[in-house]
């Protein structure tokens, strides 16, 4: 479907909150895990650049309405895919997938790249070789590029990899505090188990005596990509949430620029009712 001019404009804009919790109705919380209508479901909730993320994790769902399959695995032969398609940007392709299959910060990552194809369809003749060659998702030999390494390098590691990405790396985005979280923000989770995980946000709900989050990524609950309605909260230790803000600096930022890893997350306390 292509936009018109005013629906575009519409979404080219800074995605705004009032400063306090929004709790979705549950009447909007997906019935299934896979499907294609985040942006039709959360635009009665978000404006601005979140709107393109949604429509965005929508694109990136289609090419794998079973999920597509969750796999980890460095050591693997083939090694793991960060996503299963030909992911590309503005054109260009970002890696050569060794599996048909995802994790998660390869599936939020692939968001952040659809939504940049979205906001900049001319961004082909704009970005720099540099540029580009950092948000690749493998080194020029087609080995796994590791973390710390470059853009895809940081969003990938281990941590709050969309803040060191977004807010650190290239200036693209802003930390938001959970209060603030709208749907289409990108958000880091540490579980209370010691792992983490790398999402797109969708929302905070509030059922019967519970309360959680729902947020879209590749796991293996869902065989890849697709929807989590997780609750209680009490299984997230803490959160980092980043919220694109600043798309245009993908032509302007500094590829040597470092990053500060000792952050610290942000503890999920809501109102009870």
């Amino acid at each position: 479907m292509v936009l018109s001019l005013s629906a575009a404009q519409g979404k080219n804009h800074v995605t705004t909150d009032n400063g306090t919790w929004l709790f979705i109705d549950t009447t909007d919380i997906p019935a299934i895990p896979q499907h294609l209508n985040h942006e039709s479901i959360f635009t009665k909730y978000v404006d601005g650049y979140n709107l393109w993320v949604l429509k965005a994790v929508d694109i990136v769902q289609s090419h794998a309405m079973d999920g597509g399959g969750y796999f980890t695995g460095i050591k693997a032969k083939p090694t793991e895919s960060p996503i299963g398609y030909d992911l590309k940007l503005f054109g260009n392709a970002l890696l050569n997938p060794p599996r048909p299959t995802s994790y998660c910060s390869g599936s939020s990552y692939s968001v952040f790249i659809e939504t940049l194809n979205l906001i900049f369809p001319e961004g082909s003749s704009t970005i720099s070789p540099d540029r580009f060659e950092s948000l690749c998702m493998q080194e020029p030999d087609g080995s796994r590029r590791e973390d710390h390494i470059k853009f895809w390098g940081k969003w990938n590691d281990d941590g709050w990899g969309t803040h060191y990405a977004l807010v650190q790396y290239s200036g693209m985005g802003e930390e938001v505090t959970p209060e603030r979280a709208r749907p289409g923000d990108f958000a880091n989770i540490a579980w209370s188990s010691g792992l983490g995980h790398s999402v797109v946000f969708l929302g905070w709900f509030k059922k019967h005596d519970e309360q959680g989050m729902i947020f879209w990524s590749s796991q293996k609950s869902t065989n890849g990509f697709g929807d989590v309605v997780m609750c209680p909260l009490s299984k997230i230790a803490s959160v980092k949430i980043v919220r694109l803000t600043h798309p245009e600096k993908i032509f302007t930022f500094d590829i040597q620029q470092s990053v500060n890893r000792d952050v610290p997350g942000d503890a999920i306390i809501t109102p009870r009712r």
